[in-house]
């Protein structure tokens, strides 16, 4: 005997959710056998400790910094943190001066990096190079190696510096046109040049814009004279990560930073890269400026007029990540130095998370002893969902926490424990439709059908509304309220597809076996016991006080189950009898 339609959609709903579920394995299975992963989730600071960083501000004598500094610097910390994850970090001024971070775990030197670089982020032309350069920038932005010889002999500051035979003067003797003009090189700069060495760089001090630089490589390898600065990184618009890619597509392995400046940086980078096109040697390339220190100082191969230009370098994916979030977010306001870094113990530990999942044990206990009351053996419906919806949200959070950094906290816990509540709604809504329509009369399979298509929508408005509340409060909001947020949400969603997926499938099959069929009393699908006398098909039950001739106890619950429309019309139906009565009297 064939399948009937909805009991294949039962089975291919049933299905797709099995891989679903198989697939979230797989995915935290692999994240474990790689290392990044593990089938339990990260805790936040309050459950599991971490580590405090105290930044100080690098102040020269005299300077003092202000209450809005430290607010922005902590607004721009906080967003370079937040943008790793939801690690639940804490961050906060001490005394007027510093600014305490706490975040879970051990952090790694990314996320150092991320914490205290200012991120000042400069583009300034190449005056004078120790050594060639090996990157180059194409029309494109994308890069390649640079092999031109003659690069060698441009680079040389005594073959390139007219000015190094000039007697010293603290000013150029011929002002120069622009940036990159070599009368920016003034003899004692060019002395100081000769002299200076890779590890006298000093990062505290903040070059003038204005004026020439001396510097080297973030690696030491070459040191450089580079121009005023022409661009800035405060017309950075946006900024990302990835792996530079060929022409045709193809993907070299290299990471890279993807730069868009907004329409000034824009304007004038492409003025520069049309400039710098046109000179050789060592005044062809153009330096990118990071904290004082070179991190790329790329050939101009085209001029680029689309203000997307690339950052290439020793990145690897997290290094990469963590340079496109600091650009992205801003530098700090002023430069900071760790002035100590300390464990700190969870401030609730494992006592308080016991005590949160003892609360959602006793939660989920009532719910499926109301169930069980309530909907006899259908309750074990609601039983199943809600362990096919913690199932999902485990691997979800799990998997959330090896790849977006996600970290659950106490907060997150409650989150949790307010969707059982959530889920549990959706499963009344849904047998109470279908139990409506088995008052009115339909068969169980019949009813199912019927009462799907009117609790869906139910479901859906009510799980909307809960998630629009999820999206706002981690959209708007700080620290734990965001992993409560996030928590909420996530199972919101994970309710719609359990009741799609599993729920109502279920019904579908139950719908079919004898038990649940013939209504017995056990099944919590009894129609005799809801109130309802079935008259054959399409004929509904009969008012209430026919039924309360035929069964007393079942016109008590078909009456409790009444909406005030259908009491309005018995009322209006028992008056309008009593007329016609009283008219045949008289």
């Amino acid at each position: 005997m064939a399948k009937s339609s909805p009991t294949k959609k039962a089975w291919r709903s049933l299905t797709w959710l099995g891989v679903i579920i198989v697939g979230l394995i797989a995915l935290n299975g692999a994240g474990v056998l790689t290392g990044g992963g593990s089938w339990t989730p990260k805790l936040a600071l309050d459950l599991e400790g971490g580590t405090q960083i105290i930044l100080a501000p690098k102040l020269e004598s005299g300077q003092t910094v202000s209450s809005e500094q430290l607010n922005q610097a902590v607004s721009i910390i906080r967003q370079r943190i937040d943008s790793a994850g939801v690690s639940e970090s804490e961050i906060n001024t001490q005394g007027g001066q510093n600014i305490v971070v706490s975040i879970p775990g051990t952090p790694d030197d990314a996320t150092l990096n991320r914490i205290q670089s200012s991120a000042k982020l400069e583009f300034r032309p190449v005056l004078v190079a120790s050594a060639p350069t090996e990157d180059s920038v194409g029309a494109d932005g994308s890069t390649d190696e640079a092999t031109d010889p003659a690069t060698d002999a441009a680079a040389d500051p005594a073959a390139e510096s007219p000015a190094a035979e000039t007697p010293a003067a603290e000013t150029p003797a011929v002002a120069p046109t622009d940036a990159s003009d070599l009368n920016n090189i003034t003899p004692d700069l060019q002395a100081q040049f000769d002299s200076f060495q890779c590890s006298d760089i000093d990062t505290s001090i903040v070059a003038p814009a204005d004026q020439p630089l001396i510097t080297c490589e973030s690696d030491g390898s070459i040191k450089y004279i580079l121009g005023p600065v022409e661009v800035s990184g405060e017309n950075i618009s946006d900024a990302t990560n990835g792996q530079v890619t060929t022409q045709s597509g193809a993907t070299t392995g290299e990471w890279a930073v993807n730069i868009v400046f907004d329409r000034t940086g824009t304007e004038s980078f492409a003025d520069v890269t049309t400039r710098l096109s046109g000179l050789q040697g060592a005044q062809n390339q153009f330096a990118i400026v990071l904290d004082g220190s070179v991190i790329s100082a790329p050939r101009t191969l085209a001029v680029i007029t689309d203000g997307k230009p690339q950052i290439t370098g020793s990145f690897d994916q997290d290094t990469s990540k963590a340079l496109a979030d600091q650009l992205k977010f801003g530098a700090l306001p002023i430069s900071f130095t760790v002035q100590s870094q300390d464990t700190i113990s969870a401030t609730l530990g494992s006592t308080q998370l016991q005590s949160g999942l003892i609360a959602g044990l006793i939660g989920l206990i009532l719910v499926v002893l109301y169930s069980l009351i309530q909907y006899r053996l259908l309750g074990l419906v609601t039983v199943a969902s809600l362990i096919v919806a913690g199932v999902i949200t485990y691997l979800l959070i799990t998997l959330l926490s090896w790849r977006e950094g996600y970290r659950l906290s106490l907060a997150g816990v409650a989150g949790l424990i307010v969707a059982i509540g959530i889920t549990a709604d959706s499963f009344i809504v849904y047998f109470e439709r279908v139990r409506d329509e088995l008052r009115d009369g339909r068969g169980l399979v019949s009813a199912v059908e019927s009462g799907w298509r009117r609790a869906i929508r139910t479901i859906i408005a009510s799980d909307t509304v809960n998630f629009l509340a999820a999206a706002v409060l981690f959209i708007l909001a700080v620290g734990n309220v965001r992993g409560f947020a996030l928590t909420l949400g996530l199972t919101t969603l994970v309710d719609l597809l359990v009741v799609a997926m599993f729920t109502h499938p279920m019904l579908q099959l139950l719908a079919r076996t004898k038990f649940f069929g013939d209504g017995h009393k056990l099944s919590g699908l009894d129609p005799r016991a809801l109130g309802a006398v079935y008259r054959g098909r399409a004929r509904f039950q009969p008012s209430v006080e026919v039924a309360s001739r035929k069964s007393p106890s079942s016109s008590k619950e078909a009456a409790k189950r009444q909406t005030i429309a259908e009491r309005k019309a018995a009322e209006l139906v028992g008056s309008g009898s009593s007329k016609s009565t009283d008219g045949k009297d008289s």
